[in-house]
């Protein structure tokens, strides 16, 4: 069964606002909760995660959460506290990824690594870890701590593996998507399938809820790999070319080196081993995506994989949390346009 959304304004483009608006009460609740665990009596801890939490993110993942408990007619607390602590991984993640990646910009502002040095942000984002697991375990599901601790560690296998993976033109289209599988879309995935968890639905459901933030989460991550090449600073909240200088090989390069020449393969080949790192390397990467349609493949991938996320929802009724869900991923693909 197929559930496609027909808005009653499609002059508009889709927008994050129907879930934001859905779970606007919930949301207070967790903000909350996130504003109660993040303190510390050391100052530097609240100080340096509350520069991130505070930094202008969508909060997607919690909103995400509180949404599934809005489809299924969930009416407890459990879900507030819940879905804090999936914004406490989300943020832990971010402060470390950032370290690896030596990042610059986050959401358009200088990352807290960058501020406060690569020990502090470590170690800040092990707080925050600290202070998710808390939650799970102050909820007293020994189900809901397997799903979320399962994914705390998928997210870190998926790091890992990312970074066994930078500087290799080689790598595979299948070890690309395991990779986001497990980075991105494991957290998104867990998000939603504990709503059903605390709300005592059917194993059916759980699964329909997981499939649809796995396929999000997997649509979400191909479109910010395309759009590094596509778009800017003030659009992402990142540097544009972040990924390319970072030797990254995400969709788009995959495509472009698979499709190109023998003379645009030792391109790729020494950009992403760090050789072609300029800006004039960069604008010619961006016409080799371009010209090879990798970056339009790209988000044809997104797209594919974001109507098997609207698929997953087809079992629940419709409604304006339904209606909200399907946006979302209409959201989530359109960021590129």
């Amino acid at each position: 069964m197929t559930a496609t959304l027909h808005r009653l304004d499609t002059r508009r483009p889709p927008s994050l606002e129907p879930m934001m608006q859905l779970v606007a009460a919930d949301m207070n609740m967790v903000n909350a909760v996130i504003l109660e665990r993040m303190q510390s009596e050391i100052p530097l801890i609240p100080e340096l995660a509350g520069h991130l939490i505070a930094g202008g993110g969508k909060r997607m993942r919690p909103m995400l959460t509180l949404a599934s408990a809005k489809l299924i007619g969930y009416s407890g607390a459990r879900h507030h506290r819940l879905a804090a602590a999936v914004e406490f991984i989300h943020t832990a993640t971010l402060l470390h990824d950032d370290v690896v990646d030596g990042s610059d910009l986050r959401r358009g502002k200088r990352t807290a690594n960058i501020i406060w040095g690569n020990p502090a942000s470590v170690l800040v984002g092990d707080f925050l870890f600290s202070r998710s697991f808390e939650l799970m375990v102050d909820d007293g599901s020994l189900r809901v701590l397997k799903i979320l601790s399962n994914a705390s560690a998928v997210i870190a296998e998926g790091e890992v593996n990312q970074l066994t993976a930078i500087r290799r033109i080689d790598l595979a289209e299948d070890r690309y998507l395991a990779i986001i599988g497990a980075k991105t879309a494991a957290l998104f995935a867990a998000a939603c399938r504990v709503a059903a968890v605390v709300a005592e639905r059917s194993d059916d459901e759980e699964a329909a809820l997981d499939a649809y933030g796995r396929n999000l989460g997997i649509a979400f991550q191909l479109v910010d790999d395309a759009i590094d090449y596509v778009s800017d600073a003030g659009t992402m909240g990142k540097d544009a070319g972040d990924d390319f200088r970072e030797g990254k090989v995400t969709l788009p390069v995959i495509l472009a080196h698979a499709r190109g020449s023998a003379e645009d393969r030792k391109f790729w080949k020494d950009a992403v081993e760090g050789r072609r790192a300029g800006e004039a390397d960069f604008a010619h990467a961006i016409d080799l995506v371009r010209n090879t349609r990798s970056v339009d493949d790209t988000l044809a991938r997104a797209r594919h994989y974001g109507q098997r996320a609207i698929d997953a929802l087809g079992p629940f009724a419709s409604g304006k949390a339904k209606d909200a869900m399907v946006e979302a991923v209409e959201f989530a693909v359109a960021r590129a346009y």
